[in-house]
């Protein structure tokens, strides 16, 4: 059969640092499930009444939409407002805020005052179109008492200032106007006021900017245009003494400006032929001293613009000058081929010469008119750089006139105009503010929101609840649960055992409950922890345990006699002695006579099989614990003690020893170091930390053997013990067989 408890010792399992055990929570949520509910639902109540006992407002809206300007219905000609072209604001962001401002002033809430006292009723609070008596009735009835209240009133806006809300719709340029009300009629009524009242100021306060800029330019106008005759006539004389008459002073400026370059364009031109000139006429200088007064030899010196004339002459010379070498050598001087050849040599030399002479000539001529030519160029620019210059001093008197008229005509211009649209924008009256949808009578409260209010007051009644339940767990100083057994007290769990009722139990005595309901979770448990014990020390069997607690009614007699009665019913002989010396209960539980027992056994009267009862279940013996003695712990030190135990341990199986709670008195840390281990039972939500840790504290101080912690009186019912829960489920797998009944072998 496959087990589902503990099958040994738990270990002590090592927690990580900062971690979340988020099942721990949803214990402490279900262990303190009345206390969260009870606060979410007295909070929840208490949210309801309130809701109910606020009144019904009403809050009735308009929208307007806020134009940067107005409607431009005059014509092509850009007519503008004289208000918003004087207002750069218009467009940012600032002029919607002076709006939304403007709308909540004083200055309109008097015309909305004003609209109250003097509008017909039926019309003004929209009641003209509702059938409903009621309706029209009601709406009446506010509007007097409105009315009655600015009239009594020494400052009627005061009773409007503060109704109105404001808001810009996002991403336009509507204006959302809201306000709060007891009659919804009259919450329409008044927020319709507010809007219309508004858009008065608004046209009125352009009508009367316009007005104020008509009445400034007509008074203006006569100086402007007086301004502008002068200006036109100091400009005129000046261009007469300077001789402006054709063209404009900048145009006289330009032709100056381009004789000017394109004189100083031919001077730069002619510089660079005079040094090219001179260039060549310094060569020829040179080449003339160097050269002999051969024809030849000078033609080296001609211009390139001849050079080509004069190297056909030079080559006939020479071609002459070869022929006639030639013929004397062969002829005589007198030969007549020989003088004819001399003669044409002849001519050819003076051609040559005189055609040489002719070019070095003009080269010489040429550079003579360069540099005359240079001179005249630099005459002519520094007569038109004087002019310039001379031009340049008059030239700041001119702009000033210059200005001063072109500022005088602009300025008169735009008066003029500005005049003109002042009288046709006053005449339209054209408003950039629109109503895009008038406000009607709602038809439920906006306040208060019953709904939101009572999600606050369940969501604040739940966090209330959960702040309770966890402060509270915070404040619990009791062992609830195997971790704190094994972190904080360093303890072996061995088990629990669960509360029970009294039904479960039937007749018969609370702790006889595992002998009387073999079935029920207690016993199951009681295995477990009886198998746990058993596997601790598997080569050496525990003889004799003694079960002791923190403190008093933490159950440890009950633990200890179903304990036992497990151990019997697994086959063993035990021994179950009551050493609770000051209230004994062994007795009680069994029905047996509480005469000669363990206390007579120390002080020496009778023999352990003389003393020893039977229990009335198979394999378990008891000793009671006999006369209560005055002196306990003194008993409890002496050797008679130890040898008795000793004895019962040879004697039987097991022996269990059920002591006084060491929180009490000292009885059971003497015995704890008298036996093979000690068990300590806790009971759950009772048993404080700080007694438990002084407890084992205690017993580990005179080195006993702490086998490990049993946690009492369990609610598996409430599953508040987390994963102990599973222990009902125990009669399902073992059912009604025969060899269960028994309890055979249940471990």
């Amino acid at each position: 059969m496959a087990m589902t408890f503990q099958e040994g010792p738990a270990p002590v399992a090592p927690q990580a640092e900062n971690q979340v055990d988020l099942r721990l929570y949803w214990r402490i949520v279900v262990r303190r499930r009345w206390l969260i509910v009870g606060t979410f639902l007295a909070a929840l109540a208490i949210t309801a009444g309130y809701s109910l006992r606020l009144p019904r407002i009403y809050t009735a809206s308009t929208t307007l939409v806020i134009e940067t300007a107005a409607p431009k219905v005059l014509g092509t000609g850009n007519v503008q407002d004289v208000a918003e072209s004087s207002t750069p604001f218009w467009v940012s962001k600032e002029y919607y805020e002076t709006q939304f401002n403007v709308m909540k002033s004083r200055a309109v809430a008097h015309r909305v005052a004003q609209l109250v006292r003097t509008a017909r009723d039926d019309k003004f609070l929209a009641l003209d179109s509702v059938a409903s008596e009621e309706a029209r009735v009601a709406g009446l009835k506010a509007l007097a008492s409105l009315r009655a209240q600015i009239v009594a009133s020494s400052e009627p806006a005061t009773v409007l200032t503060g109704r109105l809300q404001v808001e810009a719709v996002k991403d336009s340029r509507i204006a959302r106007l809201s306000v709060d009300d007891l009659d919804p009629v009259l919450a329409a009524a008044i927020v319709n006021a507010f809007a219309r009242a508004y858009m008065e100021h608004n046209l009125a306060s352009k009508s009367l900017t316009t007005s104020e800029a008509s009445e400034s330019l007509e008074t203006q106008l006569p100086d402007l245009e007086a301004k502008l005759d002068r200006s036109a006539l100091e400009l005129s004389n000046f261009k007469r003494q300077h001789d402006i008459v054709s063209t404009s002073w900048e145009d006289k400026q330009n032709v100056n400006a381009q004789r000017f370059a394109r004189i100083n364009e031919e001077l730069t031109a002619t510089r660079v032929k005079k040094a090219a000139v001179k260039a060549r006429a310094d060569a020829i200088a040179l080449l003339q001293k160097d050269l002999p007064e051969d024809q030849v030899s000078r033609a080296a010196l001609v211009p390139s613009n001849v050079a080509a004339t004069v190297q056909t002459m030079k080559l006939k010379v020479l071609d002459l000058r070869s022929e006639c070498a030639d013929l004397e050598e062969r002829m005589l001087p007198a030969h007549p081929k020989l003088a004819s050849c001399r003669q044409r040599l002849a001519s050819a030399e003076r051609a040559l010469n005189v055609e040489v002479d002719t070019a070095l000539a003009t080269a010489r001529a040429e550079y003579a008119d360069i540099i005359a030519t240079e001179k005249n160029l630099i005459t002519d620019l520094n007569a038109t750089k004087a002019e310039a210059m001379a031009a340049n001093d008059f030239e700041p008197e001119y702009l000033k006139l210059k200005r001063a008229h072109e500022f005088n005509l602009k300025l008169y211009d735009v008066a003029l105009k500005s005049l003109k649209e002042s009288g046709l924008s006053g005449s339209t009256r054209l408003n950039n503010v629109t109503m895009l949808d008038a406000a009607l009578p709602p038809g439920g409260p906006s306040k208060p929101n019953t709904r939101n209010l009572l999600l606050i007051g369940a969501l604040l009644g739940l966090l209330l609840g959960l702040g309770l339940a966890f402060g509270l767990e915070l404040l619990d100083n009791t062992i609830t649960s195997q971790e704190q057994i094994e972190e904080r007290l360093g303890l072996t769990f061995l088990g629990i055992l669960p509360s029970f009722s009294d039904k479960e139990k039937g007749e018969g005595h609370r702790d006889l409950i595992v002998a009387e309901a073999p079935k029920s979770a207690v016993a199951e448990c009681c295995r477990a922890i009886r198998t746990n014990l058993l596997f601790m020390s598997p080569e050496k069997p525990l003889k004799t345990i003694l079960v002791t607690s923190a403190g008093p009614r933490d159950g440890k007699t009950t633990t200890a006699v179903s304990l036992a009665i497990t151990m019997a019913k697994s086959g063993n002989r035990v021994l179950l002695v009551d050493a609770d010396l000051r209230r004994p209960r062994v007795h009680s539980a069994f029905k047996v006579p509480n005469g000669d027992g363990l206390s007579s056994l120390i002080l020496g009267r009778g023999t352990l099989d003389g003393l020893v009862k039977s229990s009335g279940i198979d394999g378990l013996s008891i000793l009671t614990c006999g006369p209560v003695p005055p002196n306990p712990a003194e008993l409890l030190h002496t050797q008679l003690f130890v040898d008795l135990m000793k004895l019962a341990a040879g004697t039987f199986d097991r022996v269990i020893i059920d002591s006084p709670p060491i929180g009490a008195v000292s009885d059971a840390v003497v015995m704890s170091t008298q036996v093979d281990g000690t068990v300590l039972v806790l009971k759950s939500g009772v048993t404080s930390k700080d007694m438990a840790r002084r407890t084992v504290r205690a017993l580990r101080d005179v080195k006993a053997r702490v086998l490990g912690a049993i946690l009492n009186d369990i609610d598996l019912e409430d599953r508040q013990a987390g994963g102990y829960y599973y222990y009902t489920k125990y009669g399902y797998y073992y059912g009604d067989s025969e060899a269960h009944q028994k309890d055979g072998s249940a471990a």
